[in-house]
């Protein structure tokens, strides 16, 4: 089984792999259906959706009603003001069919300017904040994309008292040096804060390109389980982090895997190896 660890201050013990439910953004029924019997297989219980995933949501919603108390239930709001916010936040619980979530994460806060309107006055902070207030969640969070990130969550976790976040990380983001100091910076506030940490992207091939999309992820993911274990291997190295699976169902089962086997983090050598193997680019430019 996959190992699990204390989701931050929740104290809930997540798996160590979340379902990044990006995955069943697109698919039908059926198809969402049979990726939860593997998530049960496989004993994880931490689902990660989010309002602007498609139809995410509505997929997970006939799963509640059975099994609401297996999971550790999160979804994340991207609209900027409160009004819009708090009515993204009710259409959520609408679609999951639930009374409330256990995390609601304020989504894709990753530059300054969006910033500036989300944890302002009437920005969608203050909705999150309601949204709690009022039993709606239990937890609040922030998440983001790009190189910027890890300094901006820093900047919000001076202004709110968030229980979690959510950035890239993988071994080539890490090979940005600006990019890896606001990382371990980050992770020593959240460490001595009790902030979960989550991760995404760890499976990064490299941009589509001019490439046909093969996968539902925005980015060419590794595929070949040698690679994927060493990708998968290498985040979970860190004991103090999350991996957010990749956003495809038929790639899931590999990460899954990956993870169930975790023994030793591979080493650098091993890391640069596959990276010149595979030919892999970073996502964002180093």
């Amino acid at each position: 089984m996959i190992p699990k660890l204390e989701f931050g201050r929740s104290g809930h013990l997540s798996t160590r792999t979340l379902f990044g439910a990006a995955a069943v953004a697109g698919v039908t029924q059926a198809e969402a259906d049979r990726t939860l019997d593997l998530l049960l297989e496989y004993g994880v219980n931490h689902i990660d959706t989010a309002a602007s995933y498609g139809e995410s949501e509505l997929r997970i919603g006939p799963w509640m009603a059975q099994h609401r108390n297996d999971f550790f239930l999160a979804t994340k709001v991207e609209k900027r003001t409160y009004q819009d916010a708090w009515d993204s936040i009710r259409r959520s619980l609408e679609r999951l069919r639930v009374d409330h979530v256990d995390l609601l994460q304020l989504h894709h806060v990753s530059y300054p300017d969006i910033w500036e309107q989300v944890m302002g006055e009437g920005g969608a902070l203050q909705a999150a904040l309601e949204a709690k207030s009022q039993g709606l969640t239990r937890f609040i969070g922030v998440t983001g994309h790009d190189t910027e990130v890890a300094a901006m969550h820093l900047r919000s976790l001076e202004i709110a008292d968030f229980d979690s976040v959510l950035l890239p990380y993988s071994y080539i983001l890490m090979q940005n040096p600006q990019y890896a100091a606001d990382f371990e910076a980050l992770v020593a506030v959240c460490r001595q804060r009790n902030v979960a940490v989550q991760t995404i992207k760890s499976l990064v091939h490299r941009p589509w390109g001019e490439r046909t999309a093969t996968r539902s992820t925005w980015y060419e993911p590794l595929e070949d389980q040698a690679d994927v274990d060493l990708a998968v291997h290498w985040v979970l190295g860190n004991p103090n982090l999350f991996l957010n699976t990749a956003g495809d169902i038929h790639v899931l089962p590999k990460v899954l895997d990956a993870a169930s086997r975790f023994d030793t983090r591979p080493t650098d050598e091993t890391m640069d190896v596959l990276l010149q193997a595979r030919k892999m680019a970073p996502l964002f430019p180093l």
